[in-house]
């Protein structure tokens, strides 16, 4: 767990936008680490690295604890998650958590990763906000793991859901007000 934990708590959005001379990305907008926030400075190409970097950190988790310690799928994604939204090295100030939830998501159970990118893409083409489809492809996480895989993976799925959901209160008090950005719209 604490391998997981510390794997998840590297702040990729950080160590990228200020390797970029682009300063404190906590700094600026949501003042999250995740790639959405460092879609805000403008750097597109910093913000996909931001998102495969978090996703593959989640995925990394779940296969390093796998290969070390058998299946252990559950501990392992909870503490990669658990480690980007407080990771210990900011003060426990992380971001949302969605990418590595992903890479958690594909790394233990790869159909409902990819069912997951599927409900995320129509909910974002639907609603046009970031925020509604990654909260959407996480409540279609447990459901989409007891259908496809197990109930155990399904307890997963639900675990780094309540996390992200967790994280994301500001954005569903500001979807249910009519606030909350669309896609490509300042926050």
């Amino acid at each position: 767990m604490v391998g997981g934990y510390l794997i998840g708590s590297i702040p990729f959005g950080l160590i990228l936008t200020q390797a970029a001379g682009l300063g404190d990305i906590r700094a600026i907008g949501s003042g999250n680490i995740g790639a959405t926030n460092v879609l805000r400075t403008g750097r597109k190409g910093l913000a996909a690295a931001t998102l495969l970097l978090d996703g593959l950190k989640g995925a990394l988790s779940v296969l390093l604890l796998r290969w070390l310690a058998g299946d252990q799928d559950l501990v392992a994604g909870t503490a990669a998650v658990l480690g980007h939204t407080f990771p210990v090295w900011l003060g426990f100030r992380g971001g949302k958590g969605v990418a590595t939830g992903l890479g958690v998501y594909l790394a233990a159970m790869w159909p409902v990763g990819l069912g997951c990118c599927a409900v995320w893409l129509a909910a974002a083409k639907l609603t046009r906000r970031s925020s509604a489809a990654a909260l959407t492809a996480v409540a279609a996480a447990p459901l989409l793991a007891l259908l496809l895989v197990d109930g155990e993976h399904a307890l997963l799925a639900l675990l780094v859901g309540v996390l992200i959901f967790w994280r994301h209160e500001g954005n569903i008090r500001r979807l249910l007000a009519g606030t909350e950005p669309r896609i490509g719209e300042k926050g």
